[in-house]
């Protein structure tokens, strides 16, 4: 008995040392980034299979100028256009991701990722796949071995690198990595396919990206006479991106990142970088509408409607401050400007958004955490009803949470928050607008 449990153990230890090049999914993928090049090593094909589970709780509240117009009374037989759905606690419905890790040959992954269920798609769903290239020995070249000591290749449909944002977000049932309970109001996250490299130098990161520019790829030929499809010059447009970023570990007390990265493209029949999430929000039920009008599935997100051209910046700063060991104190922020339109629109429009968290980490292998988060941004929209010309919104939520990693696999947090919506149209879902109350989620990763 003792001999086999020390097999596993081997084992267990042998293939972390395999996929080292494969960000862990569990608590050891917390403020990983773009994974660091680190010595690879072969012994014959493996397969690692891995998942994520996340079951909420809610209990969370909601109103807007409608609602509190007809005195929180809801018709659900004739419910009034754009008034909200009344809101009970409970338990939402549970995610779970599943991640296959293969090592084909010496430097060479592929990362599978599966949504098994989640909140838009409780069927099984392929979130994507990619093949990572940390060496390329197979081709025999010793100019492309030398390149490849400071390079990683991905090629495949992948999580768009722009931001650092994406690194800390959840997605379906893997939230290990975010300490709070919700991803940015514009969540920039979208799978696309496409090939990006990455060249390591010294504490510096240099990232190129081309992509397709949308979730679901189309081959269909444009039709420019239709408004729904008209835009730039008629054809599918790649997206370009690129970050450039400095991350050092000074000493044991302190570590910096810095990045800037840019998104663009010239057109597309339907681009989805801010909202190209297929998993969906974890503030369940709040600003949800089953009446007539613009209802919106939302959840405390907002997608600024750039679906044809768009070009966007961001810039992030991470700090990491460790005085004594156990206790650390960690800031992560946030700089977003973007541009662009929908295909029907004949101008760009313009967003921004700010946001920045504190988290303070302790225990013996820092298992505990509080922090808070702000979070606000402001948009340029097109006319509405009562709003002839381009008109600004913004959106403001404030979040404090605390979270317990009881082991490396097991986690649970709490977070209470608190959003308001300024700016939108009279009688829209968004019309005065807030939601605050406390969400809990127990999580289970490997």
């Amino acid at each position: 008995m003792r001999q086999r449990g020390l097999l596993l153990v081997a084992t267990l230890l042998a293939s972390s040392m395999l996929f080292a090049q494969l960000r862990p999914t569990n608590k050891d993928g917390i403020n990983v980034f773009e994974t660091p090049k680190t010595k690879t090593e072969f012994d014959g094909f493996n397969v690692q299979l891995g998942g994520a589970l996340t079951l909420p709780f809610s209990i969370l509240d909601h109103s807007n100028a409608v609602t509190r117009a007809s005195g929180y009374s809801y018709n659900y037989a004739n419910p009034a256009a754009n008034s909200l759905v009344p809101l009970t606690s409970g338990f939402g419905l549970p995610q779970a991701n599943l991640y296959v890790k293969s090592n084909l040959s010496d430097g060479v992954y592929l990362n599978f990722e599966v949504y098994l269920a989640s909140r838009h798609h409780n069927e099984t769903w392929v979130k994507g796949g990619f093949l990572q290239f940390d060496k390329m020995e197979f081709l025999g070249l010793d100019f492309v071995n030398e390149i490849m000591k400071y390079t990683t290749i991905k090629v495949g449909q992948f999580d768009v690198n722009y931001g650092d944002a994406h690194f800390r977000r959840s997605d379906g049932g893997m939230t290990f990595y975010n300490p709070f309970m919700e991803n940015h109001i514009m969540d920039e996250f979208s799978t696309e396919i496409g090939a990006e490299v990455d060249v390591h130098v010294g504490d510096f990161i240099v990232v190129g990206a081309i992509t397709n520019g949308k979730l679901n790829n189309d081959l269909t030929k444009i039709d420019t006479t239709r408004t729904q499809t008209r835009y730039s010059n008629g054809k599918h447009n790649p997206a370009l991106i690129g970050k450039l970023a400095y991350d050092k570990q000074f000493n044991e007390q302190f570590r910096l990142r810095a990045s800037a990265s840019g998104y663009y493209t010239a057109g597309s029949v339907s681009n989805t970088l801010f909202g190209g999430d297929r998993t969906g929000s974890n503030y369940y039920g709040v600003m949800y509408s089953t009446g007539p009008g613009t209802g919106t599935y939302a959840n405390g997100r907002f997608n600024p409607g750039f679906r044809n051209k768009v070009a966007a910046a961001m810039g992030n700063l991470f700090l990491k401050y460790t005085p004594v060991q156990g206790f650390s104190i960690e800031s992560f922020s946030t700089f977003e400007n973007a541009g662009g339109s929908a295909a029907s629109e004949p101008d760009k429009r313009k967003s921004s958004q700010f946001v920045t968290d504190l988290v303070f980490r302790f225990g013996a292998d820092e298992n505990f955490y509080i922090g808070g988060r702000y979070n606000t941004m402001k948009a340029d929209m097109g006319a509405a009803k009562d709003k002839p010309g381009h008109y600004e919104i913004d959106i403001n939520r404030v979040a404090v949470a605390a979270g317990w990693y009881m082991t490396k696999n097991i986690m649970a947090k709490v977070e209470y928050v608190k959003q308001k919506y300024n700016g939108f149209p009279t009688g829209s879902i968004n019309d005065g607008a807030e939601f605050d109350g406390l969400t809990l989620q127990g999580s289970i990763a490997f």
